[in-house]
């Protein structure tokens, strides 16, 4: 067998940023927060026999984030250094794998279809450091995350997607050979989020809070800005700071609190987020390359519902999305749901 030279480009990739992130390993490697969040679109339809698969069409996260006490000095250090890290928080650190894929709404043809987004894959690893802090009870959480990969036929998202819908018995799709070329990406993400603002007591046991964000993104597969808001209603509310979720998207946190005290902790939520767009890859085409590209839309809003349930050391969460159209020739907002599960050890 002929040796694939063409892989080592994207292995080169991954493995520098593994090297990089577990150059220096936490004194207890052993704790912290492992979780899996998966989106996919056919979440978001109530009728399950219907092909459900465009734009957004698939995403899986695998996260590990540290406990306080297992997070390396040299993550302390990073975060004193970060400017918009506040003085005393509590510091954690992440690594990240995930892959997102995105299709047209036909993926039964063959042939280019130029006005519908292109085929495109973006598998990526993650490092992050956050720095969480309780003032008088309301607690802000700021996180800055690296992401390296690839998008295009190496980043194997097709190849995921075909084997899979074979595996179920679904429509293969048939135009991935139509794909984005193959390009290196990097992102930086930067977010802070509140939580408890505007907390108060509903009933005995039940609370409601609000919990805004801001964050921005810049890179050459995602450049935005984005605000929102999250309203929370439940039982226990300082356990987290929202459902996970796969950016770009209302990203809540990857890691929660049990107190030994109050281990059970559960809420509904309802959120917005409006994002102003510079750069999607995934609509816009190929940096350095004539592809396939759309008409981007420059301004895009999510609105999400759903619940969370965390007793210690689980957590599991549902969220059910509609994004507005993100580009001119999209026929519908899209809709998918997100579910998680999180186990910390």
């Amino acid at each position: 067998m002929r040796p694939n030279f063409r892989l080592l480009p994207t292995a080169a990739i991954y493995l520098a940023i593994a090297g990089l992130a577990y150059a220096q390993e936490p004194p207890d490697p052993k704790a912290g927060t492992l979780s899996v969040v998966v989106e996919n679109d056919k979440f978001g339809s109530f009728n399950q026999s219907k092909q459900t698969d465009r734009n957004f069409t698939n995403g899986i996260r695998l996260n590990w984030i540290s406990e306080p006490r297992a997070t390396p000095r040299w993550g302390r250090e990073l975060a004193a250094w970060v400017p918009m890290f506040p003085d005393g928080g509590t510091t954690r650190v992440g690594y990240a794998f995930g892959q997102n894929m995105y299709t047209p709404e036909n993926i039964v043809a063959r042939d280019l279809q130029l006005r519908d987004r292109p085929y495109s894959g973006w598998t990526y690893l993650g490092a992050a450091i956050t720095s969480d802090r309780d003032d008088e009870g309301q607690g802000r959480l700021d996180t800055l995350e690296l992401n390296i990969g690839i998008v295009g036929p190496q980043s194997y998202a097709g190849e995921t997607q075909r084997e899979y819908h074979r595996l179920i018995g679904a429509q293969v799709p048939q135009g991935w050979k139509n794909q984005l070329r193959n390009e290196p990406g990097a992102v930086l993400f930067y977010e802070r989020k509140w939580r408890n603002i505007g907390r108060s007591d509903l009933l005995p046991g039940i609370e409601g809070d609000f919990s805004p964000h801001i964050g921005a993104s810049l890179g050459n597969v995602f450049t935005y800005a984005g605000t929102g808001l999250t309203l929370r209603i439940g039982h226990n509310l300082s356990t987290d700071y929202g459902a996970p979720r796969i950016r770009p998207g209302l990203a809540g946190s990857m890691h929660f609190d049990t107190p030994r005290e109050r281990p059970f902790a559960f809420y509904g939520f309802i959120g917005i987020e409006g994002r102003a767009v510079a750069r999607d890859i995934t609509l816009d085409g190929n940096s350095f390359a004539r592809s396939h590209s759309v008409d981007r839309r420059p301004l895009v809003g999510d609105v999400q519902f759903g619940f969370a349930a965390i007793y210690a050391p689980v957590r599991a969460t549902f969220t059910y999305v509609v994004r507005t159209r993100e580009f001119e020739t999209q026929r519908n907002a899209d809709r998918f749901g997100a579910v998680s599960l999180s186990v910390k050890f």
